[in-house]
């Protein structure tokens, strides 16, 4: 009896307690609970669901609630475009707001023949492992790509491939303007500029003009020319680079003409046009 008395016990007191806990769990689940805003639900399924993290959340889960918790602008989302932004406005009552599609464009006319690579690389074919390498990267210009395709392998949209010359080749049919190109490229040689940029600077290198020579035919060397001919100033020399001011570009294309180097490319959002038509 003493036996079967100490067993059952110690049982009924951990089954009332249990009981009890329980309880008390329930009412402050009810109690506490964080009531989450609709609208979180419903920018969350307007979204494409990419989680590329362009516009500047970790993912769509991200920028939904950003966007009701933060007032996070409704025009971010650079895969959806317009029509999510007008859907994300009407859900949270407000305009839209004009919407500047975006792609990626690559700073860098340093191909394997106008700037010879200097090392033999041989290992993780990744451009952020080569980028570590003592003394350099492979390719002569510090400044310049890689070229191991790290940017295609991010490239959630196929909108990247590594050409024949070396550099990687934008698909602007397929480029949302994620930036997942800009972020992981080790050299940065990678910006998003507005879809109707038409006269942009392929160059990403910051020495002065006979050192550029030195390791690139096709490299910016900050001479000015461009900067002078310009009738719209929209040309000025940063850091011994030339950078356009593409809302002050006429696009005339007089700075391409007189470039010694010819590292500014012409005729981009013509491209861009066709190819999304």
């Amino acid at each position: 009896m003493n036996v079967l008395h100490v067993m059952v016990t110690p049982l009924a007191l951990m089954g009332i307690m249990g009981g009890v806990f329980g309880v008390l769990l329930a009412i402050a689940s009810i109690a506490f609970r964080v009531h989450q805003d609709e609208r979180i639900g419903l920018i969350r399924a307007a979204l494409p669901g990419a989680n590329c993290g362009g516009c500047g959340y970790p993912g769509c889960d991200g920028y939904a609630s950003g966007v009701v918790n933060e007032g996070a602008p409704v025009n971010k989302c650079s895969v959806g475009g317009a029509k999510v932004s007008e859907i994300i406005a009407s859900i949270m009552g407000v305009e839209a707001g004009a919407s500047v599609p975006m792609r990626a464009f690559l700073k860098c006319k340093g191909t394997c023949e106008a700037s010879p690579r200097q090392l033999i690389y041989d290992g993780i074919n990744d451009c952020k492992s080569a980028a570590v390498i003592p003394g350099g990267s492979p390719n002569s210009c510090p400044f310049g790509c890689i070229g191991l395709g790290t940017c295609v392998s991010v490239c959630q949209f196929g909108a990247l491939s590594m050409g024949d010359d070396g550099l990687p080749k934008v698909d602007v049919s397929k480029c949302v303007g994620c930036g997942a190109c800009v972020e992981n490229c080790p050299k940065g040689i990678f910006t998003l500029v507005p879809a109707t940029a038409d006269i942009i600077v392929a160059c990403n290198s910051h020495w002065r003009g006979p050192a550029v020579k030195t390791v690139c035919s096709a490299g910016c060397i900050g001479c000015g020319v461009c900067a002078k001919v310009c009738p719209s100033q929209a040309i000025e020399i940063v850091n011994n680079l030339a950078v356009i001011d593409q809302n002050k570009c006429i696009k005339c294309g007089k700075c391409a003409q007189r470039c010694p180097a010819k590292c500014i490319k012409t005729g981009e959002s013509f491209s861009v046009m066709e190819k999304s038509a």
